[in-house]
């Protein structure tokens, strides 16, 4: 199982907000690229970055930070938050990232996304399903739709997405221990898909749990920031499960 720890982006700052509210936010530092470097420097590879501007903009603004993390450390980077065109999404991969994320466009505008799949190659893409009460949300978690979880998740693996991150809102940035019952259903449901956990992760015990569900990955924030987890923990986390 992959360890990703997360950046997410205010003003060009690391940031975390609190069930993806923008008045419960924290900044954790002043330049995301020397955060970037730890992780490179913890033995990670991956990196899930996030432009929360842009979720909220509906439009790419923090690229440049992007730009500088791929060109300066060798994480591959999955890169979301505001992509709504298909000039974002060349944006995105010209600046460095080897994944677009793309959550709200999938619910608002399935033709759209489907030309992109066409493309650019649907295994460019890493599809992010927000989630209130096995509800989709969407526009950073601002809006919850009526489309069910599985739903969501059935019709895009038809369409060739081979990625998917899963994030349980309700656990998100509380330090609580990540939605385990759920995402087990969801991976009995697609036992082929390359999950992503994320939301919750608050301790070494949670993403073992993780590994013993079948999760292929778990994205980690907020208990690196606030000294739940080291880094040191998490590279010995990974030599241990690989």
């Amino acid at each position: 199982m992959q360890i990703i720890p997360a950046i997410d982006i205010i003003d060009g700052k690391c940031v975390r907000l609190t069930q993806g509210d923008y008045s419960q936010q924290t900044t954790y530092h002043e330049q995301p690229l020397e955060v970037a470097k730890q992780f490179e420097a913890a033995g990670l590879r991956r990196l899930h970055l996030v432009d929360l501007d842009g979720a909220r903009q509906k439009a790419v603004k923090n690229w440049k930070v992007l730009e500088a993390i791929a060109a300066n450390t060798s994480l591959e980077i999955d890169f979301g938050g505001g992509i709504n065109s298909q000039e974002d999404v060349q944006l995105v991969f010209d600046s460095g990232a080897r994944w677009a994320t793309v959550g709200s466009i999938a619910v608002k505008n399935e033709a759209e996304l489907e030309k992109w799949l066409l493309h650019f190659g649907a295994e460019k893409f890493m599809l992010g399903a927000d989630v209130k009460e096995k509800k989709i949300a969407i526009h950073g978690w601002m809006e919850t739709t009526a489309i069910s979880v599985f739903d969501f998740i059935g019709q895009y693996s038809r369409k060739g997405i081979q990625q998917l991150f899963c994030t349980d809102v309700s656990k998100d940035g509380k330090l609580e221990g990540p939605c385990t019952v759920f995402y087990k259903e969801i991976l009995e449901r697609f036992p082929s898909l390359w999950f992503i956990a994320s939301g919750g992760v608050s301790s070494l015990d949670d993403l073992y749990r993780l590994k013993e569900i079948g999760c292929r990955g778990a994205i980690v924030g907020k208990a690196i920031y606030e000294n739940r987890i080291s880094l040191e923990e998490l590279k010995q986390f990974a030599e241990d499960v690989n």
